[in-house]
């Protein structure tokens, strides 16, 4: 459980450097920045999802990931 929650940070990073990268090279001109925030999101919110499915389930135990 651990790996996979340090590739969805991961991978919310590099969403999140795409953005970046979008926001400046675009310059506004296209929606490309806001696509790549909305995978951020996602990806958080599944990252939190399974977070809270492993501990409810057991897999992550009381005294968390270690």
């Amino acid at each position: 459980m651990r790996i996979v929650a340090l590739l969805f940070i991961v991978f919310i990073l590099a969403s999140l450097a795409s953005a970046l990268y979008y926001l400046i090279k675009d310059k506004g001109q296209s929606d490309r920045t806001v696509k790549m925030l909305t995978v951020r999101v996602v990806l958080s919110l599944t990252l939190f999802l399974l977070l809270m499915g492993g501990y409810y389930f057991g897999i992550i135990p009381q005294t968390g990931l270690r």
